[in-house]
């Protein structure tokens, strides 16, 4: 019967990057948590639950994210962990408390001499200027976006002409105007406007 960390290094080795296996196998060795990796979801990347249905803390990982994208995910959720351990409900989930604690699983990776230098640089301002959610800072997002493996039939929705028409999600819709970080499109079949991120992938149509 094979050990709980071989057991983790066989799942792990397909979902990160090969340098940080061994670090988030350590994360998974020193707590006591369920650690699950899901399908896509399309409102988050991850997810930290204080207790599930079992009474334990939880970490939900989509199981499509790149290797990066997954290392970083999992360490903002990992953050949670540790910021509920020492604090409870006792802070807001995004304070200077949680940042403390994401700024210090960040830092490993930024002084890792295999974190590429694209991704070092964006962790680093991120570190610096923390946002609530890689999510939500931008210059990380797109840097981890570029390690995203090539569909070309695919770009960001920044990417593409004011009044474009692209696909998303199996409806069609017309890029509109930019609101902070995201678009207000048009649903060309029900005329419904949606704020969609400029981040997300879609499908340019040709008129």
């Amino acid at each position: 019967m094979e050990s709980k960390r071989v057991q983790y290094e066989r799942i792990l080795q397909r979902y990160l990057p090969e340098p940080f296996v061994e670090m988030v196998i350590e994360l998974l060795m020193s707590y006591t948590v369920q650690f699950k990796i899901v399908k896509p979801r399309k409102t988050k990347l991850g997810d930290f639950r204080a207790k599930n249905k079992h009474g334990k803390p939880q970490i939900t990982i989509n199981g499509d994210l790149n290797p990066y994208s997954f290392l970083v995910t999992t360490l903002h959720e990992f953050a949670h962990l540790t910021n509920y351990l020492e604090h409870g409900h006792r802070v807001a989930p995004h304070g200077k408390e949680w940042k403390l604690h994401y700024t210090r699983l960040l830092l490993p990776v930024i002084d890792h001499p295999e974190t590429p230098e694209k991704l070092r640089a964006a962790l680093l301002n991120s570190a610096t200027n923390m946002k609530a959610s890689s999510c939500t800072d931008q210059q990380l997002q797109r840097t981890l976006l570029t390690f995203d493996s090539r569909n070309d039939n695919l770009r960001t929705l920044e990417e593409l002409p004011k009044n474009s028409t692209f696909a998303l999600n199996g409806k069609t819709f017309q890029k509109g105007v930019l609101r902070r970080t995201r678009y207000l499109c048009t649903d060309l079949k029900s005329k419904r406007q949606y704020l969609v991120s400029a981040l997300a992938h879609v499908e340019l149509v040709e008129e």
